[in-house]
C-alpha cells in the first residue's frame, strides 16, 4: 500500500483536493488503496454542513482573524483544526458497495489509531466525549475526558475515504481557533474537551505519532511502500481545488 507524505501545508485547499483526487482515482480503479500521512499548517477545516450554515461567513472570518487558513474538507463532520502540532491521515479504499461497510471502516480506523496512541503510553479510548468539537461516535479520546482524534468518512461510488486528524501537541491552538468559530456557527461545545497527546504524556511530536501509526498499519498486515503523486492525480486535484476553497466553493452567509 503506497503511503503519500506530501502535505501542501501552504496550499490547504489544494491539499484537500489531492485527497479527493486520490479517492476518485481509487474509485475508478486507476490507483491502488492509498494512505496519506503528513504534517499540516494552521487551517480550520469546515464540513459541508458548516458551509451551508447562516454563520459560515462569520466563522471563516473568525478563523482568519485567529491566524488560520480555511478549507471545506473531503470528509463530513463539523469544523476541526489542523496546525503544526497535528498529524493528518487519510485512507482511500475501493469498495463495490461502500455504504454497507461504513461502520466497519470507522471501527477499524478508530481501533488502529487508538492502539497506536496506547503504544505511545496514552490511555486512549474510542468514543464521543460529551461536549467535544466535531462530535463523532468514533472519536479517539484520552481517559474518556478529552478528544485527541477526529475521524470522518466520505463515500463515493465504488470507494470510501477515511480522514483523520490527530492532535499531538498545542491543544491551546485548537481552542484559540474553535472558540470564535463555533460561536459564529452557533454550535455548543466545551473547550475543556479539546486535548492533545502532549497533555497526556508531557511531550509529543507528530513524527512520533506517525511512526506509531505506521507500525500499527504494518502490524495489521499492510505492506507499506513510499508513495508519490503522479501527474494525473495532481492535474485532477487542480481541477477540484475550488471545491475546497470557501471563497470559491460556497456563497458567504
Amino acid at each position: 500500500m503506497p503511503v503519500v507524505t506530501a502535505s501542501f501545508a501552504d496550499q490547504p485547499a489544494f491539499g484537500a483536493a489531492v485527497s479527493k483526487a486520490i479517492l476518485l482515482r481509487v474509485a475508478a480503479g486507476e490507483l491502488p488503496p492509498t494512505v496519506r500521512l503528513h504534517g499540516t499548517g494552521r487551517v480550520v477545516a469546515f464540513g459541508r454542513q458548516d458551509a451551508a450554515a447562516d454563520g459560515f461567513g462569520a466563522a471563516v472570518d473568525a478563523a482568519r482573524v485567529a491566524g488560520f487558513g480555511v478549507i471545506v474538507r473531503v470528509a463530513g463532520g463539523r469544523a476541526a483544526v489542523y496546525h503544526e502540532g497535528t498529524l493528518a491521515m487519510s485512507r482511500a479504499v475501493p469498495d463495490p458497495n461502500p455504504a454497507a461497510r461504513t461502520h466497519s471502516r470507522f471501527e477499524e480506523m478508530a481501533g488502529l489509531v487508538a492502539d497506536a496512541l496506547r503504544d505511545l503510553g496514552v490511555d486512549a479510548r474510542v468514543g464521543k466525549v460529551p461536549g467535544e468539537y466535531c462530535p463523532g461516535e468514533y472519536s479517539v479520546n484520552a481517559r474518556g475526558r478529552t478528544k485527541l482524534v477526529g475521524i470522518g468518512q466520505r463515500i463515493v461510488a465504488r470507494a470510501a475515504h477515511l480522514g483523520v486528524v490527530i492532535v499531538a501537541r498545542d491543544s491551546a491552538l485548537v481552542r484559540r481557533a474553535l472558540v470564535p468559530v463555533y460561536e459564529a456557527l452557533r454550535l455548543d461545545w466545551d473547550p475543556a474537551t479539546a486535548g492533545s497527546i502532549e497533555d497526556e504524556l508531557g511531550a509529543a511530536e507528530p513524527a512520533a505519532v506517525e511512526d506509531a501509526i505506521l507500525g500499527r498499519l504494518r502490524a495489521a498486515g499492510h505492506d507499506l511502500v513510499d508513495g508519490s503523486l503522479d501527474r494525473d492525480t495532481l492535474d485532477l486535484a487542480g481541477r477540484l481545488e475550488a471545491e475546497h476553497d470557501p471563497a470559491r466553493a460556497t456563497p458567504r452567509r
